[in-house]
């Protein structure tokens, strides 16, 4: 994948939903996984209100390489049933901090409870000089018992109290 097609992102447990989110709109998300390899490569589907993607991501941690295409409802509707077992629903919030924004993630359904927090960056430097406010909670950047593809394939990691 060409660097162009590189997600720079950080990711946060939030200790609660952030103050205002209540005022926000919030986005359903249906998201299922038709591959993943042990090498860190994924892909996936996903309708996030009325857009519907194919993404494939390659890579672990902050900086990974990602293709996503945009598909038809009925494209969707067909390969769905190849992501049973491994699904994923939430609502995310898109909050504005400093410049930036942080989707925070409200999940449902076998994830009730968990809530994570990711942001992106243009550039890997921009990712090193982000100062987390103290709402976004313990960095879980590359603990794959938080990466999405596990939480679909084996629900909330053991001890999270969520």
């Amino acid at each position: 994948m060409a660097d162009s097609d590189r997600e720079i992102e950080r990711k946060f447990l939030p200790d609660g939903l952030p103050e205002g989110l209540d005022d926000l709109p919030g986005t359903k998300i249906r998201q299922g996984y038709i591959a993943i390899t042990g090498a860190g490569t994924e892909v996936r589907i996903r309708k996030e209100a009325r857009r519907h993607l194919l993404t494939v991501k390659d890579g672990h941690g902050e900086s990974r390489g990602e293709v996503e295409i945009e598909i038809t409802p009925a494209q969707f509707a067909s390969l769905w049933p190849l992501t049973k077992g491994r699904r994923l629903r939430k609502v995310r919030y898109d909050v504005p901090h400093e410049g930036l924004t942080v989707q925070v993630d409200v999940y449902r359904r076998r994830h009730k409870g968990l809530l994570t927090a990711e942001v992106e960056f243009p550039d890997e430097e921009a990712a090193g000089r982000f100062q987390a406010p103290a709402w976004l909670g313990r960095e879980v950047t590359g603990d794959e018992h938080y990466s999405n593809r596990n939480l679909a394939r084996h629900g909330l990691p053991q001890g999270t109290g969520r």
